[in-house]
């Protein structure tokens, strides 16, 4: 069976698109009843479309029809450089949404292979995430899996306090 869909390396001129569907990702994540943004659209297109125009964050998406319907962005972490062992940045993999419609057809899986040939073929060592519940199996299926030495200290206080 042939995709219905293409996926693509994002461009800025994507930001605007990029930046409406962040904001309705963040509106599933409290179930339609989100309070009222904090900060405009335009600042976060703006964000979106500085650092896809200068490499410091990349980002796939996928489309039917030219219309943008999910993406994944990844920012590269340069490591110190390490006199006896591996340089290699590692990337951090985030903002990977696909639209409720489109879900279960594969988008996901192929964004998330885009971004994987990418990482192998710039010599990225490792890939991190933070899946949410829904999506862990999505990602455990594209071959992530928990961290044997990572830790984590959270520093906001309003999601633990």
């Amino acid at each position: 069976m042939t995709a219905d869909f293409t996926v693509r390396p994002a461009r800025p001129a994507d930001a605007h698109r990029l930046a409406a569907m962040r904001r309705t990702f963040k509106q599933e994540d409290h179930e339609g009843r989100p309070p009222a943004p904090d900060h405009p659209l335009e600042d976060a297109e703006r964000w979106i479309g500085e650092r896809l125009g200068d490499g410091r964050w990349l980002a796939w998406v996928a489309e039917a029809g030219g219309e943008i319907f999910g993406h994944v962005f990844l920012c590269p972490v340069e490591r110190v450089p390490d006199p006896y062992g591996d340089n290699a940045p590692i990337g951090y993999v985030t903002n990977f949404y696909v639209t409720p419609p489109q879900r279960g057809k594969g988008a996901g899986s192929a964004l998330l292979e885009a971004l994987e040939e990418h990482a192998r073929n710039a010599g990225f060592n490792t890939l991190i995430a933070w899946p949410s519940e829904r999506s862990s199996p999505l990602w455990q299926r594209s071959g992530f899996r928990a961290p044997e030495e990572l830790l984590e200290l959270p520093l906001d206080t309003r999601a633990h306090g």
